[in-house]
């Protein structure tokens, strides 16, 4: 993805190097020498660290949000909704997988934010079990724990990042496609 702007191409930058390096190990003249800039000049577009990470993680949540908002309100039954999230999260990921890795690793380290990215987390997973629960009613998805599918579900999705790179000719939405059949499905014959 190009950035559109300088603000843009320093979080990108250091999206990138907090997934190498981990955020606690990056600092500022980290993310200005692999821009091949000067630290100070950072700050004429950027105020801090945690304000790159801010950027990155709460841009990143609100995304879901935004995307778990409409799916859950649409008229799909239970098992749409279900394929639609995991076309949500390939399509994100596929977007933004260096953003991902901090959105996975660093959300610990978010400051004044850390109270609202955790209430944009556990509501995301929320309408998730909910849109499980109302499969399960509707006898659309086996009468299993429903915990159990949630977890099944994200700790697959959350780790996307770590496997979409590694496949350049990836299509998202046939891979999307693939990846919601084996959740739904399962690998049965």
């Amino acid at each position: 993805m190009k950035p559109e702007n300088r603000k843009e191409e320093i979080v990108i930058t250091a999206a990138k190097l907090f997934k190498e390096k981990g955020y606690s190990a990056v600092t500022m003249r980290d993310i200005a020498k692999a821009m091949g800039i000067k630290a100070a000049s950072l700050y004429n577009h950027i105020s801090s660290k945690q304000e790159i990470l801010k950027n990155i993680i709460i841009s990143l949540a609100e995304q879901f949000t935004h995307g778990m908002s409409l799916i859950k309100n649409s008229n799909s039954n239970s098992l749409e909704k279900l394929k639609q999230i995991v076309i949500l999260h390939v399509d994100i990921t596929a977007r933004n997988t260096f953003g991902m890795a901090s959105l996975n690793n660093d959300w610990m380290h978010l400051e004044e934010q850390l109270e609202h990215y955790l209430k944009l987390r556990h509501n995301y997973e929320d309408d998730l079990r909910n849109i499980i629960n109302q499969g399960i009613n509707s006898s659309e998805i086996t009468n299993s724990n429903p915990d159990i599918m949630l977890f099944s579900m994200l700790s697959t999705l959350r780790s996307l990042y770590l496997w979409v790179p590694k496949k350049e000719d990836l299509n998202p939405k046939e891979f999307a496609n693939e990846l919601s059949k084996v959740f739904i499905n399962g690998i049965k014959k």
